[in-house]
């Protein structure tokens, strides 16, 4: 059995990282039975100063179908992450990010200092190239990568994109060759149905969740709300992870007009996130930029349309009565949505509901995407 070290800056038990978690989370899950995992992470969640209660950190240890190191920040330099490695005989280097210091750049490091085996690499930037998640930090990224060109830093790599968009947006960005790109699209999470939701009359029930930084773009989605005529009450969750940026949207909420009540309503667990989305009409998420989206897929899973960003693989939302996929710059398009939803009685908002609950599953649950996945490491070592 081909043995996979992962390197992802968060894992289980954390869930503030966001989709790259449950990205890696739903390949084991799902591929467990083909590969032996092994994951080294943080011993901590993201943004927490204090580690994980009852973990036993800096040495492998079984969770649930993998064995996952949970690193304390002193082991977090090259030589130690070196050491720690040393001892697993990998065949497959699985990279969850392009830009992270420590989960992608160190070890890369290592392998260009001829320190770790030279088995094959591949990295998954998790829509780090997107173009709205490149203007994130611009500068900084800007420089990175010319560095890495120049150092040769992922020369001989190999690369997973989860949508032929996104295998542009890398072509594109760093100018890596098509045949070094697969395509093997994200697993969705196994997500129990909620057969109760609320469906309201004469106003909207809108939600956001997600981590609350620049690139999920919860400040555009306020700016929208403020011009709509609707009666909306828009309950935002997740971790707030850019409190600078926070603080902007807070400034945002204290404009609102009266017609729009907004609430935080803190963090949600990953096993409660269904449910809190079986309670609302509609989520909406002008996000800059996913290579995934697996919130989207949860909202789906449970009936609730959504208002997305034209920067994800969810497309083609309107059309199939699932939802709208609308340009960032088309701010006007996303106020007349919203506002022509609010105007749905109470029997159309169920019908959607049942619409969505029944068509979505054919988009998420899909046997080749599995296999695409297997396949991906598979040919990376016979390469």
């Amino acid at each position: 059995m081909l043995k996979i070290l992962v390197f992802s800056d968060t894992y289980l038990p954390g869930y503030k990282g966001g989709g790259p978690v449950k990205s890696v989370k739903n390949m084991i899950s799902s591929l467990a039975s083909e590969f032996d995992f092994w994951i080294i992470t943080r011993d901590r969640d993201l943004g927490d100063k204090r580690p994980y209660p009852d973990i036993k950190k800096n040495q492998w240890t079984m969770v649930e179908n993998s064995k996952v190191y949970y690193a304390t920040p002193d082991q977090l330099t090259i030589r130690n992450i070196v050491k720690i490695i040393e001892a697993v005989n990998f065949d497959v280097l699985y990279i969850n990010s392009f830009f992270n210091f420590s989960f992608s750049i160190k070890p890369l490091l290592a392998i260009k200092l001829n320190i770790l085996n030279d088995a094959p690499v591949i990295v998954a930037p998790r829509g780090e190239f997107s173009p709205g998640a490149l203007q994130i930090k611009v500068f900084k990224k800007k420089i990175f990568i010319v560095l890495s060109k120049l150092i040769g830093l992922h020369r001989k790599i190999y690369w997973q994109a989860t949508t032929e968009i996104e295998k542009d947006d890398i072509v594109n960005a760093f100018g890596v060759k098509e045949r070094n790109v697969t395509v093997a699209k994200n697993l969705p999470s196994q997500i129990a149905e909620s057969s109760e939701s609320i469906v309201t009359d004469s106003s909207v029930r809108a939600v956001f969740l997600s981590r609350i930084s620049p690139k999920k773009n919860l400040d555009f989605a306020l700016q929208v709300l403020s011009k709509s005529k609707a009666k909306i009450k828009f309950d935002i969750y997740g971790p707030i992870e850019d409190k600078t940026y926070w603080q902007s949207c807070l400034k945002l909420i204290a404009s609102m007009p009266d017609n729009i009540s907004v609430n935080y309503c803190g963090e949600v667990m990953p096993a409660e996130v269904s449910g809190v989305f079986s309670n609302y009409d509609l989520f909406v998420f002008p996000t800059r930029g996913e290579n995934y989206g697996h919130v989207i897929a949860e909202a789906l899973s449970v009936g609730t349309p959504v208002m997305l960003s034209d920067q994800t693989p969810w497309r083609a939302l309107e059309s199939d009565g699932l939802g709208w996929d609308i340009p960032l710059d088309d701010f006007d398009y996303f106020v007349k949505s919203i506002d022509a939803y609010s105007h749905k009685l109470r029997t159309d908002r169920k019908a959607i509901r049942e619409h969505v609950l029944n068509d979505a599953h054919k988009r998420i649950f899909n046997s080749e995407d599995l296999e695409a996945s297997k396949n991906m490491f598979l040919a990376a070592v016979a390469r």
